[in-house]
């Protein structure tokens, strides 16, 4: 069910890939696509908020996703319109009502490990403890491999330019979204912009990532209410540690038919174990 207040939104996805001169090892000439890459500066009610290095493949999802996860937006509904301009590389945010602290959040900034240096505003450390995550979903592992040959037969442009990181919102092994961009940051903001604009919930939802697992992604999953995070790459320590607090189901390192589990191991469902209980 859509939100009846729907944002006016533009849909200026921009080229995503470029073609440049190259001379491979045989000393060749040829051409090759590259990943597109450009700046995109966030206004948010005439304020200027961040710069974000982006491939422009979901600009308007990017901005909202974006401020959904700094925590700068209590709701969609407080969006009035999203317009993205490609000759002044900015994207403007207004709202109906005008929103207030707003400076007191945008005060405090961590900078986090995400691709170009991503920030996080306010204490939203101090907010996890008020995330609630359903206790009853259940990921078994036939599903997660049946996720995990979709995304590895998805038709992505990092098979034909590379340097992209990818993100996808699953229910069971169907992906519902799929994004990429130059950061993993940017391709989570995309789709949390999605959910929003969609008005899709997390709580039975699968995230996966082909980016490594920092503090950063784990918390921007638990704030879209998603219980299950995967990701085919490693993760850090603090990445583990907020995992084990909010109560997210890891898994890392997935490719292939390999995997490694690493937190809410009482939510996944082993198909030895689940052959054994039948």
């Amino acid at each position: 069910m859509v939100s009846r207040l729907r944002p006016q939104i533009t849909h200026a996805s921009r080229p995503l890939t470029f073609t440049v001169p190259s001379i491979d090892e045989h000393g060749e000439h040829g051409a090759t696509e590259i990943a597109g890459e450009g700046p995109l500066t966030l206004y948010l009610d005439k304020r200027e908020i961040v710069t974000l290095m982006t491939l422009g493949a979901a600009p308007e999802a990017l901005a909202i996703g974006y401020l959904r996860n700094q925590k700068l937006l209590p709701g969609i509904e407080e969006i009035a319109a999203v317009q993205v301009d490609w000759e002044t590389d900015a994207v403007a945010v207004t709202t109906r009502s005008g929103l207030k602290n707003i400076q007191q959040r945008l005060g405090k900034r961590t900078v986090t490990t995400g691709c170009g240096q991503g920030t996080m505003f306010g204490d939203l450390m101090k907010e996890l403890d008020q995330l609630r995550l359903v206790h009853d979903a259940t990921l078994g592992e036939a599903t997660l491999q049946a996720l995990l040959d979709n995304v590895r037969h998805y038709d992505s442009l990092y098979k034909k330019a590379g340097a992209l990181h990818g993100c996808a919102l699953a229910q069971g092994a169907e992906i519902l979204y799929y994004v990429e961009d130059v950061g993993r940051h940017n391709a989570v903001d995309a789709i949390a912009g999605m959910m929003w604009l969609d008005d899709v919930s997390g709580h039975d939802k699968i995230f996966y990532t082909t980016g490594r697992l920092t503090s950063e992604m784990v918390i921007k999953a638990a704030q879209m209410g998603v219980p299950f995070l995967v990701s085919r790459s490693g993760l850090t320590r603090m990445g583990w540690e907020i995992a084990q607090k909010v109560g997210i189901t890891m898994i890392g390192r997935a490719q292939g038919r390999h995997f490694l589990l690493f937190t809410g191991a009482e939510r996944f469902r082993h198909a030895e174990k689940a052959q054994a209980a039948a």
